[in-house]
């Protein structure tokens, strides 16, 4: 089973645009809203996908059929075995309500979400098995989990950086 994480980088037309805009804006991201790709019943047919988020738009977690844009989205493969625990996940929170105030804490930190309810990239990760879910956003959570699939090229985990990073049996005086 192939497991990949899409992030939505356009904007919807109307009041959703609106939101879109507001969120990449205030989380000084190119994300709005993320969607975790599942083959379902029925599997992949071309760019649409069985999708699984919290969307305020339909309610709160739900599953869905997409047809995923590659223009309007960028997508991240997960490890395999993610993906049964994944299901799990949203199997059983299925029908949970958006969590408003979850949103609301990243604009007023001592706003709470609520253990009941999700938002997109809090279910996401949530169901990856990531702690503190409720602590993404679209953005910091691609970028963590693009951390997580392809460490930087630089810094902290290359060992071709000088000898600055590199254990200390290992560092070239």
């Amino acid at each position: 089973m192939t497991l990949r994480a899409a992030f939505y980088k356009a904007t919807h037309p109307g009041l959703p645009g609106v939101y879109n805009r507001l969120v990449r804006w205030w989380t000084r991201s190119e994300y709005s809203h993320v969607e975790l790709l599942l083959a379902g019943p029925g599997g992949y047919d071309s760019n649409r996908y069985f999708a699984a988020s919290a969307s305020a738009m339909d309610g709160g977690v739900r599953f869905k059929y997409i047809d995923f844009d590659p223009a309007l989205w960028d997508f991240i493969d997960l490890p395999e075995q993610l993906a049964d625990d994944a299901w799990r996940w949203f199997l059983a929170n299925e029908g949970a309500a958006y969590d408003y105030m979850g949103n609301v804490h990243f604009v007023l930190s001592p706003v709470a979400g609520s253990k009941r309810k999700w938002f997109c990239s809090e279910a996401v990760a949530a169901a990856l098995g990531i702690p503190d879910s409720g602590r993404f956003d679209p953005g910091t959570l691609h970028a963590a989990l693009t951390f997580l699939t392809k460490p930087a090229s630089s810094g902290l985990f290359n060992a071709h950086s000088n000898g600055h990073n590199l254990h200390r049996s290992e560092r070239v005086d």
